[in-house]
Order: C-alpha cells, then structure tokens, then sequence
C-alpha cells in the first residue's frame, strides 16, 4: 500500500497534472466570467431588441417545454470562449516566434532519376527502379 501511495504522489506532482488543474481552476472562473457577460449583459441587450427576455424563449410541445432561448444563450456562451482562447494561443504563438531564429533549410535526401523520373536516394550511382545509370551530382 506505501508504495501505491509513493506511486500515486510522483504522478500528482509531474508538472503536466499540476498545470492542468490550474488550467481547470482558471477555466472555470473564466466560464464563470462569460457566462455572467451573456446572461447579464449580452442576452438582455438581444432581448430588447427582440421586445422579449431572451433566456424566457421557449416552445410547449404536447407538454413538454423546450427553453431554446438557454440554448441559443449557451451557444453565445461557447463562442465568446473559443474566441478568447483562440485569441490567447494566437497570441502566445506569436510571443513565442519572437526570439526564434529560422530553421534552416534540411539539405535533399533524394533526388530525381534522369531516365525514370522517381525518387531515389542522393547517394545512388543506380536507379533502383529503371536500373539505368546515375550521374553524379556536382
């Protein structure tokens, strides 16, 4: 059992599993923040311009009701998200590219056969494909 416990204490404190739960912990005070920013601010600015309270829209189908207009207020929810993150790693991708230098270009592992026209290995003297001769490369 000591050693299920140490096991279990090494993989809670790699750096990976602590990230992610800041992660979480953030993500959820920043859904916490959109949310409040569509039900308090964006829906009702929608809804006064549809002359109805936008969270109140609903359908009654043979009893049951279909509150579409939540629906319609969690997908504005999920857009707001995905543009912040998106703009977020745009950003850090961008960050991130300043200081680095261009990779330089990889020299050719193959080049073409003059008779056949396929890919063969920069060091071949023979096509392995058509058998003709390869001439070498100055």
């Amino acid at each position: 059992m000591k050693k299920f416990f140490g096991e279990f204490k090494a993989f809670v404190m790699r750096g990976n599993v602590l990230d992610l739960a800041v992660g979480v912990i953030i993500g959820a005070a920043f859904g916490a923040i959109v949310t409040s920013l569509t039900d308090d601010i964006l829906s009702p600015l929608i809804g006064s311009i549809f002359k109805a309270n936008f969270d109140t829209l609903s359908v009654n189908i043979n009893g049951a009701t279909l509150m579409y207009g939540k629906f319609i207020t969690a997908i504005i929810n999920f857009l707001i998200m995905a543009l912040v993150i998106f703009l977020i790693v745009k950003g850090i991708n961008k960050l991130m590219a300043v200081g680095k230098k261009p990779e330089p270009e990889a020299e050719p592992t193959t080049k073409k056969c003059p008779h056949c026209c396929e890919e063969v290995n920069i060091a071949a003297t023979k096509c392995p494909h058509c058998t003709g001769d390869i001439p070498a490369e100055e």
